[in-house]
């Protein structure tokens, strides 16, 4: 059974003074602290963990940094790499080669923002892409979600809601507080009046695709677990259909459902 840790809250206003003097002050405790935690941290991972200890801190950095870059150049980031309806560099939690991998998985990249990637292509074979990172937290550009991955006999349990066209595996978003477990279980028994076995709950995968009916640039991040219920399936809430598909209708399904589709079809769970 997997839990969070915690779970992403939107940041609150803040008046752009106090964002000014904050600002300062990280800088002041940058520049006279920053040379002697450095210095302080190198010795002590070298004398306590060796070169391997060493390297994993210089990585920490590293990353952080990228993260760093990822904020204070994201205007030019998208000005200059990413077409319009691209999805935007700026996340304080990601760094700049997770969001070009996202847009090259888009196909938004501008000519520059391919040959910057094809540069770090030579020096790192497929490095936007490997650096693509699904645990960011989510943003306006993020609709975080979850969904209950039900196989029998090489079909996939989905449902239509009410008024739509398309079909959807079962899930839906966390309400605050909830860790993925509690949500997925909410969700479920809304939708399909059965209670999901929490302790039976396998992590399956991650999977991210453009959001339906939401502009260019928005994604959907969906989180996935299979587990046993009890119960009788049926639609409820706002559930107008409960409908097994296979790899055949995968016309039918939205994007994201489409790459989980694939992946199943891949592992010779969906016929």
């Amino acid at each position: 059974m997997i839990f969070k840790k915690q779970v992403y809250q939107s940041d609150k206003k803040v008046h752009p003074f106090i964002g000014l003097l904050l600002f300062l002050i990280s800088i002041v405790l940058l520049v006279l602290t920053g040379p002697l935690g450095f210095v302080y941290g190198v010795l002590y991972t070298l004398f306590t963990r060796g070169f391997k200890g060493l390297g994993e801190y210089l990585l920490k950095i590293a990353v952080s940094i990228d993260q760093l870059g990822n904020v204070m150049m994201m205007h030019l980031l998208n000005t200059l790499w990413i077409k319009k309806g691209g999805y935007r560099f700026g996340n304080r939690d990601e760094t700049i080669s997770s969001a070009l991998g996202r847009n090259k998985q888009l196909g938004t990249l501008t000519g520059f923002g391919r040959f910057i990637d094809k540069v770090l292509d030579i020096i790192d074979p497929d490095h936007s892409l490997d650096s693509i990172d699904y645990y960011v937290e989510p943003s306006e550009q993020i609709i975080d979600k979850l969904a209950w991955i039900h196989l029998v006999d090489g079909k996939i349990l989905s449902t239509r809601s009410k008024g739509k066209t398309r079909y959807y595996i079962p899930g839906g978003k966390r309400e605050k507080g909830e860790n993925d477990a509690q949500a997925l279980y909410r969700e479920i028994k809304e939708e399909l009046s059965v209670d999901l076995q929490v302790a039976t709950l396998q992590f399956i995968g991650i999977f991210e695709a453009q959001a339906d009916g939401h502009s260019p640039g928005i994604l959907v991040r969906m989180t996935c677990y299979s587990g046993d219920y009890t119960g009788t399936l049926q639609a409820d809430s706002e559930i107008d259909e409960i409908r097994w598909l296979s790899y055949a209708d995968k016309d039918k399904i939205s994007k994201v459902d489409e790459l989980i589709f694939d992946y199943l079809k891949d592992k010779g769970q969906l016929l």
